[in-house]
């Protein structure tokens, strides 16, 4: 960490040049000998990434950045306000704190955070950046969090881990044994030092899979910020042997949807099926992510199209976790019927249907946009059809 970075006219520099190209900006030459022009560079490209994801360490002066890669890996201030909800007590210890996000929302929720980072140059910069914040109840500490965590062998309320998606050799993965530390060989340590233990792992987990390797969980949230998942949270709970609960969340400036679950009761809820009725119901990604097709035909009293659609109708209209649409008309899928509804510029969806997108533009001669919403699918009696209908 230099921290001549942080002398105001450098600082200046940087706000002042969010916005420029920063190749011309590295052959015009950076204006300051005391630091490496490199580095300049490394904090305009970090602090712009941090512009929508990180607004609090964005508006704060100040604040020093680490590298871009490590910006893209933390959580953003969403997700991790999201994440300080669910806990609460004494004393949390973030086992792989990272940049620090995480953390600084814990420490709204609890009286103490312990904050471990084993990379001393990103360590650093997280104390100064809490001082710079003003959160006074953060412990950061230059070491790693699992020998940390024998160190001290006290027990805390929560661990909290979020386990590296690199390899050795920088390479993205994303399940439990590629990660680093490995939750499946470290959990009973977890379990012997925390009553609550919250796992953060990739979307691309299979949820099935992943429980046979877990014990103990109680829950699981599959978070989705603005309709795209961005993580999966395991709250596991010392001798908690009962039924997984799983907790849906689309996180949304205005409306926020939550949907929730019994996961081993999935396999016997049953859904209904009708054809198209009033309303058409496309669930967020957080639901499709959690496979619980039948529960919220179950749970919410809505009929689905067929087994493989997943998409839901009703004949009254009602808040649904998802897109909600008014159905104008259904077609069978056919080229001449299609025609004659003179429909030149819609938005196009597919569920259970043969063709992509693309092909159906082209096939129909339909443009992207407009206030038309087709949906192209298959019904309870395997027929194609095309569901015409407007937003709601």
């Amino acid at each position: 960490m230099n921290s001549d970075l942080l002398h105001i006219e450098i600082q200046e520099f940087i706000n002042n040049n969010l916005n420029s190209d920063l190749s011309a900006l590295v052959l015009k030459g950076i204006p300051f000998e005391s630091v490496d022009p490199k580095l300049v560079i490394e904090q305009i490209e970090a602090k712009k990434r941090s512009r929508k994801k990180l607004p609090t360490w964005f508006d704060a002066n100040h604040i020093y950045f680490p590298n871009k890669l490590n910006i893209e890996q933390t959580s953003s201030e969403t997700t991790a306000e999201y994440k300080a909800s669910l806990i609460s007590g004494q004393h949390i210890i973030d086992l792989t704190g990272g940049f620090g996000v995480d953390a600084f929302y814990f420490s709204k929720q609890v009286k103490n955070v312990t904050h471990c980072e084993i990379n001393a140059e990103l360590s650093k910069i997280v104390k100064h950046n809490f001082e710079v914040l003003q959160v006074p109840n953060i412990t950061c500490l230059n070491e790693n969090g699992i020998e940390a965590l024998k160190r001290i062998d006290e027990e805390f309320d929560w661990i909290y881990i979020d386990p590296s998606r690199r390899d050795h050799s920088k390479q993205k993965v994303f399940l439990l044994a590629d990660c680093e530390p490995n939750i499946k060989t470290y959990q009973g340590l977890f379990l012997k030092y925390a009553k609550n233990v919250m796992i953060k792992t990739s979307p691309l987990l299979d949820l099935s899979a992943t429980l046979s390797d877990l014990k103990n969980v109680k829950e699981i949230h599959i978070v989705a910020v603005n309709n795209e998942v961005k993580e999966l949270l395991w709250i596991l709970e010392r001798d908690f042997e009962n039924e997984v609960l799983v907790k849906t969340v689309n996180l949304q400036k205005l409306n926020s949807q939550y949907f929730e679950f019994n996961f081993h009761e999935e396999s016997k809820a049953i859904a209904n099926y009708s054809e198209p009725l009033t309303y058409l119901y496309e669930p967020n990604s957080a639901i499709l992510k959690s496979g619980s097709f039948n529960s919220i035909s179950d749970i919410l009293k809505v009929d689905k199209l067929h087994k493989h659609s997943h998409l839901y109708t009703s004949e009254s209209r009602f808040d649904f976790p998802g897109r909600r649409f008014k159905i104008e008309k259904v077609l069978a899928f056919n080229k001449k019927a299609f025609s004659k509804e003179k429909i030149t510029k819609a938005n196009i969806t597919t569920r259970n249907f043969p063709l992509a997108v693309k092909d159906i533009r082209k096939k129909l001669k339909v443009k992207d946009g407009g206030s038309v919403y087709l949906f192209f699918t298959t019904n309870l009696n395997d027929e194609k059809i095309i569901v015409i209908c407007s937003k709601i």
